[in-house]
């Protein structure tokens, strides 16, 4: 091969979430109605707490900042997969698969980053109540939510970086219905040895990371909560991050079954559903689990709706 980048590959096939027929237009309405329930709730969220000013906390912060990331990396995915659905090519440019893998990568990494920040904050309000307000000024939250962002951008852009020096001159078929990055790598017919690494450095490093800090972050949570003598104590210590826990849970949960499969037992199949857990089923889920569960946002709601009811 010529020691100069070429591509041959102008387009990738995303062969989708599967191949039969008679499925697609069933998928196509069912992930229609879950795109709009991710939009629709997320924004939301962030208009109630945008609206009510009991909600303009730390906590609040992070979780309107948190919605508006579910909706743009489920936009990054949904849009294309729908189109996908009912077009007999299930084409993309080249450029167009290495921008989405860009944008998810940026969002995905925000998104793990955040959960992060929010289980920190989450123990100082609990470990060091007093303090909380102190510690947890909103110039600091400011810059820790900008700090997700810088660390999603910079984690992507090396990941994308890395992919344009690659050339594409053999099989262009995704198995898969979105341009992820490690299924790119393996299309490529230079060597990937670097991007693989990088790939294990960045995106693993960040995930270990964030993972530690959650860990910690609760383990003094729940010691706190132990330290508590009264049981309705425990239970309001608790409720406060009830909803916080069941969204980390859910999204490490389908993350690691998608990426830490044993070689042995990896099934395309499971990891694309996994893929529609952590990329659509959560952004769809996180709403309803911090309203359902939450009692601030539910009384946030009502006085929302009754104050709408007595000006009407």
């Amino acid at each position: 091969m010529d020691s100069g980048n070429h591509t041959d590959v102008k387009e990738f096939i995303l062969l989708g979430l599967t191949d039969n027929p008679s499925w697609q237009v069933p998928l196509f309405l069912l992930f229609s109605i879950i795109y709009f329930i991710i939009f629709v709730g997320n924004w939301g969220m962030i208009f109630l707490i945008w609206l009510n000013t009991h909600l303009h906390t730390p906590m609040y912060f992070f979780l309107s900042n948190l919605s508006f990331c579910d909706i743009c990396y489920s936009t990054v995915i949904a849009p294309k997969m729908l189109i996908n659905f009912l077009s007999e090519h299930k084409s993309t440019r080249v450029f167009a698969c290495i921008l989405q893998s860009f944008f998810f990568a940026v969002y995905v990494t925000v998104e793990v980053t955040l959960l992060s920040m929010m289980a920190y904050d989450r123990y100082v309000a609990i470990v060091n109540p007093l303090m909380y307000t102190v510690i947890m000024t909103f110039s600091i939250c400011t810059n820790m939510v900008l700090a997700c962002y810088f660390c999603g951008l910079i984690n992507s852009l090396t990941h994308t970086i890395g992919l344009f020096r690659l050339d594409f001159c053999g099989p262009n078929t995704v198995n898969h219905f979105f341009c992820d990055i490690p299924l790119l790598l393996k299309l490529s017919c230079s060597d990937a040895h670097i991007n693989e690494m990088l790939l294990l450095v960045f995106s693993g490093g960040i995930a270990i990371f964030t993972f530690i800090i959650v860990m910690v972050s609760y383990i003094h949570i729940i010691i706190s909560i132990l330290r508590i003598s009264s049981t309705e104590g425990r239970c309001k210590a608790f409720s406060t991050c009830a909803s916080h826990l069941t969204a980390v849970t859910l999204f490490y949960g389908s993350g690691t079954f998608s990426y830490i499969q044993p070689s042995s037992q990896y099934s395309m199949q499971q990891e694309k559903v996994s893929a529609v857990f952590y990329t659509l089923v959560i952004p769809m889920l996180n709403p309803l689990i911090y309203s359902l569960r939450n009692k601030e946002v539910k009384e946030a709601a009502k006085r929302l709706t009754c104050g709408w009811r007595n000006n009407s």
